[in-house]
């Protein structure tokens, strides 16, 4: 086990490119991250071969909370390596327990690309100490547990096309032919795509970001990692979206769209526009994000699913969250605070929703 200095621009470059070309990496898990999370502060550890060949690797954010004066470390989407050899993770857990200690974290935890489904690695992670609580509920995980993805790897952009249901095909060709325009943008169109996402957080119920947060994403990663997209019909915007790039895997991480000209279905292209990035930059994935609740046809987010199952991508259901506990009496704490705190939210949620869901039939009625 190594912790590393991050101040040094060999060992940053080191990482870097090990984070960057590993399969189960991410944009969460590299360096540009913590320039975006700078509420966190930052630790990384690795393991080395015989050869001094670095084989494993996990980013650590770190962040004391209030009151109790403890830290929470956590390695988001973390850690990167082998997640069967066990041998590896063992060794990456020796690190974030000393960075635990030098924090005087009461918990330390990580939420790797782990299916749901892998028996292997949960019992192995209980027989190293680490807390799972399976079936988490699509409310509780800090990243969603439940995402859409599509499977890219090798084909070109017309057999990726060729695979999306018809409608969405139409869709896409229709807003083409009505004249919207997809392309990437510079932080100068974030008035208009904040705006847009005002209006996305009304009508769907949910907080949005700073522009100032949006602008230190795009500055963080530069825009060969990091991208805005919007959609404009005429001088109209009409949607936009910013996505990732990184391991491999093309993420759409966020997304807005007006209440005007729906119809021309600018979703639709700029959903194929990102795609076509991946597929440029030889992706393997490209990653919808979030599905919360898509199994509930009555939920106000199953129309999300609906939209992204149209690319013919699956349902990919993670593990969640495995927590190793250092201080049993913090985390009981933290643990009932953190369920009233979410009690209080949903309620407003639901009520914030449903608010949505009347002013906005008020408006197709209008």
């Amino acid at each position: 086990m190594e912790i590393l200095d991050l101040n040094n621009p060999k060992v940053r470059e080191e990482y870097t490119d090990f984070v960057e070309h590993h399969r189960a990496g991410g944009f969460m898990q590299s360096l540009e991250w913590c320039n975006v999370k700078t509420g966190w502060g930052r630790e990384a550890v690795c393991t080395r071969d015989e050869n001094g060949k670095m084989i494993g690797s996990m980013l650590i954010l770190t962040k004391k909370l209030p009151v109790i004066g403890k830290t929470m470390i956590y390695a988001p989407r973390g850690p990167v390596c082998d997640l069967h050899n066990i041998e590896v993770i063992k060794d990456l857990l020796e690190g974030a327990k000393a960075i635990g200690k030098k924090y005087k974290a009461y918990l330390f935890r990580m939420d790797p690309y782990v299916l749901e489904s892998d028996d292997f690695f949960i019992a192995e992670m209980r027989k190293l100490g680490f807390r799972f609580k399976p079936g988490a509920g699509d409310n509780e995980p800090t990243q969603s547990r439940k995402n859409y993805m599509k499977d890219i790897e090798n084909m070109t952009a017309d057999e990726v096309f060729s695979t999306f249901h018809s409608k969405w095909r139409y869709n896409i060709r229709l807003a083409q032919r009505k004249g919207v325009v997809c392309s990437v943008c510079d932080k100068s169109h974030l008035d208009d795509f904040c705006a847009l996402m005002k209006v996305t957080g009304e009508r769907d119920g949910f907080q949005i970001r700073t522009k100032e947060y949006f602008a230190q994403m795009l500055d963080a990663f530069g825009p060969d990692h990091c991208r805005l997209y919007m959609c404009y019909y005429g001088d109209q915007p009409l949607s936009g979206a910013i996505a990732t790039q990184y391991s491999g895997k093309t993420c759409y991480v966020y997304g807005a769209s007006g209440n005007e000209n729906r119809n021309l279905m600018p979703n639709y292209l700029m959903q194929w526009t990102m795609m076509q990035w991946a597929i440029e930059n030889g992706c393997f994935l490209y990653d919808f994000q979030g599905i919360p609740f898509y199994e509930v046809e009555t939920h106000p987010n199953h129309g999300v699913y609906r939209f992204k199952k149209g690319f013919n991508g699956q349902v990919v259901v993670f593990a969640g969250e495995f927590d190793y506990i250092f201080s049993q009496s913090a985390d009981r704490f933290v643990n009932f605070s953190m369920h009233t705190a979410r009690r209080l939210l949903k309620a407003r949620t639901v009520v914030r929703s449903k608010l949505a869901s009347i002013r906005w039939k008020r408006a197709k009625k209008a």
